[in-house]
C-alpha cells in the first residue's frame, strides 16, 4: 500500500518517472504528481503519501523547502531528492534536512529504483516497530478514564493479575491505591430524580457524583470510581497506609473503621442531595483485602442490590450489618471457581471445554441448595460478560436478561431454567466472538465515518482520523477500502464535494471561505477538485 508523490514544475520529469520505473514490482500501490511545492502540500494532506520525490529547484518554494515542511509535518514521510546541479551545498543541506536520498539529474533509472527500494525497506522496518506500539496503544483505548474502567471491569468479571501487573497498571494509570488494603465496595444506584434525564444528563450527574466522593473520602481513604459492568456505580473505599497504622493497634480497630467509613458515607450523600438535587442509594460490602476479595464482594453486593428492596429512594445498607449474603457452601460450587476458570477457557475460545465446565457445574449443583442458584448466575454472567466487553461489545446486545433484575428472577426460579439459559448464552456467544473480526472492522468503519460525520470532520486527513482510531495510516486504508471498495482518501474527499456543493447552493459564503472551512488552504486546489467531481468550477456552479 505505498503511495509516492513525485514533484517536479516540469511535468515531462514526473511523467516520464512514472511511466518507465516498474513501481507494482516494487510495492508501490500508487504514484501521484505535482508540479509545485503547495500542490504537493495539498496532496499530502489529501493522500496517504509514503515517500515524496521532489526537485530542487522549483519556482515558488524549492525542493527543500517543501521537504523542510514535511519534515516538521510528517515526519515519517521519506524525501527523497532530484537535482540537476552537482554543488555540495545542495548535499549538504539535503542532509541536515534529514533527507533518505540524494539523486542527480538525468535520472539514472536502477539508481532510482535502488533509492526508492530503499526507502520503502526503511518505511517496513518503522511499520513493524509502529504495529507493536500500536497493539499497545489499542489495549490502552484511549484516555485514563477509560483505561482505569476497563481495568475495573476486569477485576470485578473474574480477571486474575499478579500482584506485580496490576501494581504496575495502577501507577501506569494514575490510580492511587494501596496493596494490599482494608477495602469496601460501595454500589451506588441514582434515585427517581434522575430517571426522567437523557443518557447525556445523566453522565454528567454519574462524572459530579464521582467528584464528590473522591473530595470528601480522600482524607482517610483512597477511592476509585467507576461505572460497574451492571447497573450501578462503584465506589471501591481504601483505607490509606497511614490511617491503618494510626488506628491498628486500638482495642476497637474495627469499630473506628467502621466510624470513619459511616462519616464519610454520610456526607456524601448529603452533598449529592445537595449539589445534584437527587437521592441515591448504597449497598456497602463487608471490609475485604484488597485486590483478592474484589470479585466474590461483588457479587455479593450485586446479590444484595438485585433481592432486596430499599425502604426508601434514599437508603444505605450495610451488609456487615446485616447479614443478607448466602453462606456458601464451598465444596458445592468448588467446580465453579477451580481453575481452569471460565474466563480462561473463553478467553481461549476452548469452546466445548467451557460446555464441559458448565456441565459439571450444573452436576454438583442438583445436590446443592436452590440458594446458590443465584451465586451460579451472576458467576456465569460475569465470565460472559467479561469475554463480550473484552471483545468491544455489550452483554445486553446477546442477552436481555444480563442487566433486568426483573428478567434475571424468572431464570433463577429452578435449576432447569438456568441450565438452558447457561447453554443458549453460551451458543450465541460462540456465534458472536466467531464473527468478532468482521464485527470490528466495521465498528472501524462507523467510527471513521462519525469522525467525518461529526462537527469539523471535514478538516480531518487520513493520517489524524488513523491517530484517533489508534491505528496506523496505512493499515487503517488497508482496512477501508478492503470494507467499501473505496480509498479513505477518496472518501474524504467526496465528503468535502458533497459538503461544498451543499455550502454553495444554501449559503452566501464566499469561495475562499468555503475553502477554509472544508480544510484547504489553496482554493485554486479546491477549485480543480470540485470540477474533477461536477465538471464546473465552484463559481460556474453558483452562477448557473
Amino acid at each position: 500500500m505505498i503511495e509516492v508523490l513525485l514533484v517536479d514544475d516540469e511535468s515531462y520529469v514526473t511523467e516520464s518517472l512514472q511511466r518507465t520505473i516498474p513501481w507494482a514490482e516494487l510495492g508501490v500501490w500508487k504514484v501521484h504528481q505535482a508540479v509545485s511545492g503547495a500542490q504537493a502540500l495539498q496532496m499530502i494532506e489529501e493522500q496517504q503519501i509514503d515517500i515524496v520525490v521532489t526537485d530542487i529547484s522549483m519556482p515558488g518554494m524549492t525542493g527543500l523547502e517543501l521537504m523542510e515542511i514535511v519534515g516538521e509535518r510528517w515526519p515519517n514521510i521519506r524525501s527523497i531528492l532530484l537535482t540537476g546541479y552537482s554543488d555540495f551545498e545542495y548535499a549538504k543541506k539535503a542532509i541536515r534536512l534529514q533527507a533518505f536520498d540524494y539523486i542527480l539529474k538525468p535520472v539514472n533509472d536502477e539508481e532510482f529504483i535502488k533509492s526508492v527500494t530503499d526507502a520503502i525497506e526503511s518505511l517496513k522496518d518503522e511499520w513493524e516497530v509502529h504495529d507493536k506500539y500500536h497493539l499497545l496503544l489499542y489495549k490502552r483505548k484511549g484516555d485514563y478514564s477509560v483505561l482505569r474502567a476497563n481495568l475495573m471491569h476486569d477485576l470485578l468479571l473474574g480477571k486474575v493479575l499478579s500482584e506485580r501487573t496490576l501494581k504496575d497498571k495502577l501507577k501506569e494509570y494514575e490510580v492511587a491505591f494501596d496493596m494490599p488494603a482494608p477495602s469496601v465496595i460501595l454500589l451506588i444506584q441514582l434515585g427517581k430524580h434522575y430517571t426522567a434525564m437523557d443518557q447525556h444528563s445523566i453522565s454528567l450527574m454519574e462524572y459530579a457524583i464521582g467528584n464528590i466522593a473522591e473530595e470528601l473520602f480522600k482524607e482517610q481513604f483512597h477511592v476509585w470510581f467507576s461505572k460497574a459492568p451492571h447497573d450501578c456505580l462503584l465506589l471501591l473505599v481504601g483505607l490509606k497506609v497511614d490511617v491503618v497504622k494510626e488506628i491498628e493497634l486500638l482495642d476497637n480497630y474495627e469499630a473506628v473503621r467502621r466510624g470513619l467509613l459511616k462519616v464519610a458515607i454520610s456526607e456524601f450523600r448529603i452533598h449529592v442531595s445537595n449539589y445534584l438535587k437527587g437521592d441515591i442509594s448504597l449497598i456497602v460490602s463487608k471490609w475485604f483485602t484488597f485486590p483478592e476479595g474484589l470479585t466474590s464482594v461483588y457479587r455479593s453486593g450485586l446479590s444484595a442490590m438485585y433481592l432486596t428492596a430499599p425502604n426508601e429512594s434514599s437508603s444505605v445498607l450495610f451488609l456487615e450489618e446485616r447479614d443478607l449474603q448466602e453462606k456458601i457452601a464451598v465444596k458445592s460450587l468448588e467446580s465453579l471457581y477451580r481453575p481452569p476458570t471460565l474466563i480462561h477457557l473463553l478467553e481461549s475460545k476452548q469452546w466445548e471445554a467451557v460446555r464441559l465446565k458448565i456441565d459439571e457445574v450444573f452436576r454438583d449443583m442438583e445436590t446443592a441448595p436452590r440458594e446458590h442458584l443465584y451465586e451460579v448466575f451472576l458467576s456465569i454472567t460475569n465470565a460472559f460478560m467479561y469475554i463480550v466487553h473484552k471483545d468491544g461489545q455489550f452483554i445486553s446486545q446477546i442477552d436481555q436478561y444480563a442487566f433486568d433484575p426483573l428478567l434475571t428472577q424468572s431464570i433463577i426460579v429452578s435449576l432447569e431454567k438456568l441450565q438452558n439459559w447457561a447453554y443458549e448464552m453460551l451458543s450465541k456467544l460462540q456465534k458472536e466472538l466467531s464473527e468478532s473480526e468482521q464485527y470490528t472492522k466495521s465498528y472501524m468503519i462507523r467510527q471513521v465515518h462519525e469522525l467525518i460525520g461529526g462537527h469539523g470532520g471535514y478538516e480531518l486527513s487520513v493520517k489524524s482520523i488513523a491517530e484517533q482510531v489508534y491505528l496506523h495510516p496505512v493499515y487503517l486504508s488497508k482496512i477501508y477500502k478492503a470494507e467499501t471498495g473505496e480509498g479513505l482518501g477518496d472518501y474524504i474527499i467526496r465528503m468535502r464535494m458533497e459538503h461544498a456543493l451543499y455550502l454553495l447552493k444554501n449559503t452566501n459564503k464566499k469561495i475562499y471561505e468555503i475553502t477554509t472551512a472544508l480544510g484547504y488552504q489553496n482554493p485554486q486546489y479546491f477549485s480543480i477538485l470540485f470540477k474533477k467531481h461536477y465538471g464546473m468550477t465552484p463559481n460556474e456552479f453558483r452562477e448557473g
